[in-house]
């Protein structure tokens, strides 16, 4: 048998249901060889066995292909488009009871960060957010809450002030935010997807997909979201074909379902 990078993706899909061809592959080889090294690993297929008897090892490598990279309000410029325009625009469209989908949340920062600036049109009461990864790992993070300086920078000061608690050298989001928001797993190449959303933000992880994987994670959203729903997307990405998968574009980042 050859143990080659197709023999490593099909032993993934088996143990974790992650399908690593949707992802580019050059990247996602060069990640993987660097964990191999890492581990002074003897080729893929020793690899997978050290995956399948090593919780420490499957844990790192899970969170190495998942890439969480996030901040809190990550591009300012694009969350005072959300606070000035885009959130007005949906309550006068749809109440006041909105329904958000953060979809490959990470840590927790951007629907932390959603459940804040709601919070400035919206009593904290009334807003609940859906928070969803594939990887339990920083679903577990996202829970505690427990963040670094450098993740908070671009929080606007008054939020600063009132929902973060400083310990240690990290700083700790209060629990009225963190209640706001329900977390569970979710893998956007695989399962099926909730409907009617108001809003949904999916940003900076389609860009680590495959052209083929994001056109259809842009469909699926599509789906998802109620007529007058927006998708909210990272500053590196963008949906070429948007007309014709039925969304109008208001500006690079925020698309309509008419």
């Amino acid at each position: 048998m050859v143990f080659d990078y197709e023999y490593f993706k099909r032993e993934i899909m088996a143990m974790t249901s992650i399908d690593l061809n949707s992802y580019k592959e050059k990247q996602m080889k060069r990640r993987i060889d660097t964990l191999i090294a890492k581990h002074g690993v003897d080729g893929y297929d020793q690899y997978v066995k050290a995956l399948k008897t090593n919780q420490a090892y499957f844990e790192e490598f899970i969170n190495y292909i998942t890439i969480n990279v996030s901040e809190f309000y990550r591009n300012p410029d694009q969350w005072k488009i959300l606070d000035e325009v885009v959130i007005p625009e949906l309550i006068r469209k749809f109440g006041k009871n909105l329904k958000i989908w953060s979809a490959a949340c990470s840590t927790g920062d951007e629907p932390y960060s959603l459940v804040m600036a709601l919070s400035r049109h919206i009593p904290l009461n009334q807003i609940k957010i859906h928070a969803t990864d594939l990887d339990q790992q920083v679903i577990a993070k996202a829970k505690i809450g427990l963040y670094a300086e450098k993740s908070i920078e671009s929080v606007p000061q008054d939020f600063k002030r009132k929902y973060f608690t400083q310990v240690g050298s990290s700083y700790k989001i209060a629990d009225e935010i963190k209640e706001r928001v329900e977390f569970s797993e979710h893998n956007l190449l695989k399962d099926a997807y909730p409907v009617d959303y108001h809003l949904i933000v999916c940003r900076n992880v389609l860009i680590y997909f495959t052209e083929e994987a994001k056109a259809a994670v842009f469909q699926k959203f599509h789906r998802a979201l109620k007529p007058g729903g927006l998708l909210f997307i990272g500053s590196t990405e963008q949906i070429i074909n948007y007309k014709e998968v039925g969304y109008e574009r208001r500006n690079s980042f925020f698309y309509l379902k008419p």
